[in-house]
């Protein structure tokens, strides 16, 4: 039941392989191999919402350290709290390292392999940034791993996500656009603020229809990627409707056409949208209103 096997969340290449939906897969490989300390940095794919901030292929680094103190402490009380001062102290640290001195707090979440689970936020350009996710290791996951006696904490983050903001930008599209005018303004080893080139306007449409029984969003959102892929800057749901007489949902979505490096005509857009609405109907047998 993990997203990272779930269809609607995932890309499965056969019935039994699928492309890596986090660094987090690595973990329990590097501790059997006795690594105790490390970082795992890759590429994940995952079909996920399409705004500025999420694209179905990124960057990730997973982080993991057990700590030798902790070794047969059997108060998990004890444990959990050095666990938890340790992840913090070295996560503010990196974070003051990356950003500088920043004013931080710890928010209380759910993770599926960490417990207790924390997210890392940060007061920045006036508002609250989440920067981070991690949380203590999962007891029996380091029993798995012949770990039994041993304790630690991991984190993740997106590495993206993170140059956004350090970088001053706006879309994640343009990390794979191959336009010289954002290429040539960065460097290796230098952190320079992104000059906006140009802005295109948008050109908005909107779709709406009756859900089938069977509902996941990110399927939706993965059918626009596939018929107008990085032409897509945002898909928006902007109403939603209960029909209690027909027992029915509807749903309508604002898709916002815009492209990186040129106006799009209205002829362009209405073709893909009409796209759109076919396969809708078809592949995720809605009722179109």
């Amino acid at each position: 039941d993990h997203q990272s096997r779930r269809f609607s969340d995932t890309y499965y290449i056969s019935k039994e392989k699928l492309l890596r939906t986090h660094t987090s897969a690595h973990q329990t490989e590097l501790l059997k191999d006795g690594v105790t300390k490390f970082l795992c940095t890759g590429d994940v794919y995952r079909r996920d919402e399409i705004d500025s901030s999420h694209y179905p292929a990124f960057h990730q680094m997973e982080g993991v350290k057990i700590l030798p103190e902790c070794e047969g402490v059997a108060d998990r009380e004890e444990w959990v709290k050095a666990c938890s001062e340790d992840l913090k102290s070295h996560l503010e640290g990196m974070v003051d390292a990356i950003f500088g001195p920043v004013e931080k707090r710890w928010v209380d979440a759910y993770f599926p392999f960490t417990e207790p689970s924390y997210e890392l936020e940060i007061y920045y350009k006036d508002d609250w940034l989440e920067v981070l996710g991690c949380g203590v290791i999962q007891q029996p996951i380091l029993d798995g791993c012949g770990m039994d006696t041993q304790h630690g904490w991991a984190f993740g983050l997106g590495l993206e996500r993170l140059a956004m903001v350090l970088f001053d930008i706006p879309d994640i599209r343009l990390f794979w656009t191959d336009d010289e005018r954002f290429i040539s303004q960065f460097k290796d080893g230098e952190i320079t603020k992104f000059e906006p080139y140009s802005k295109f306007p948008p050109c908005y449409k909107d779709i709406a229809f009756w859900l089938p029984e069977s509902w996941e969003e990110n399927n939706f959102s993965e059918l626009v990627r596939n018929v107008a892929g990085d032409l897509v800057e945002s898909v928006e749901l902007i109403d939603q409707f209960d029909n209690p007489k027909k027992g029915k949902t509807s749903h309508c979505y604002r898709i916002n056409y815009r492209a990186m490096d040129r106006s799009l005509t209205n002829e362009e857009v209405d073709k893909l949208q009409e796209q759109v609405r076919d396969k809708a109907a078809k592949d995720l047998t809605v009722e179109l209103r």
